[in-house]
């Protein structure tokens, strides 16, 4: 393939070269017939003297030097040191002496992906999982939000008199929200009662002395929660009661 701002493709050169070195043409004349410059119908005539029809193809415009590439065996250990210690652009340029975006570059040209798509533990890349049915496996992620004051916040007042207006008790919103991993169907809702029913019930019902003794007490109050204490929000009736499938150790 011809390189794109070539004048000639490879036949139109071969002829050209040929009528001046074959044919006797001045160079003047080739030029014009062929409608290109006097000094591209020299350099075709004079690769023809040279190199014959094979001389006719484009060549490379890569330098035959590259006086300021990374020696291989820096790009070896540039590599060497991503794939065994999982280490960024940064940090390789500071152990083997180049600038960034070198380390940057010799990665990229040795196809390794970026920190962010691999595996923290393995170091493979990341592949992306699509449960087959919808149900199968559905993702719980919590939202923390500051509530809009009455009269708005911080980004309708600014930031001073924003933070003045939260003094006023607007607290904090928390978005629960579940997706199915199939269809990307998506639920949320904000739970806050059941966080306050928690500290007020557990976290905050008795001084602890340490986080074990806090977490063995939030197992049986999970429990009780679940299966004995009676719901104001579904007319006295325990959680588990409107379950389905459930042991008959929790009775």
């Amino acid at each position: 393939m011809p390189h794109r701002n070539a004048p000639l493709t490879g036949t139109g050169r071969l002829r050209l070269a040929r009528c001046v070195v074959e044919g006797g043409w001045p160079l003047r004349r080739a030029a014009e017939r062929f409608q290109v410059s006097h000094t591209t119908a020299a350099r075709w005539a004079g690769r023809y003297r040279r190199l014959g029809a094979a001389g006719m193809s484009d060549r490379s415009s890569r330098p035959h030097h590259q006086p300021r590439k990374t020696a291989d065996e820096v790009e070896r250990e540039v590599v060497r040191l991503r794939r065994e210690h999982r280490m960024g652009p940064l940090r390789l340029a500071v152990r083997c002496h180049i600038a960034a975006s070198s380390a940057h570059r010799i990665l990229q040209r040795h196809g390794q992906p970026p920190l962010a798509a691999l595996d923290r533990s393995t170091g493979e890349p990341i592949r992306r999982y699509e449960r087959a049915r919808p149900g199968e496996l559905v993702h719980i992620d919590v939202k923390k939000l500051g509530r809009i004051p009455d009269g708005g916040g911080h980004k309708s007042l600014g930031r001073a008199d924003g933070h003045r207006s939260r003094s006023n008790g607007a607290g904090w919103a928390y978005l629960h929200t579940a997706l199915d991993d199939h269809s990307r169907l998506a639920y949320t809702e904000e739970v806050e009662r059941f966080h306050r029913t928690l500290l007020d019930e557990w976290a905050c019902q008795q001084p602890y002395t340490s986080d074990h003794e806090r977490m063995e007490a939030f197992t049986h109050w999970l429990h009780w929660y679940n299966y004995h204490r009676p719901h104001t929000g579904i007319a006295g009736q325990i959680p588990a009661s409107r379950g389905t499938n459930f042991s008959a150790q929790h009775t």
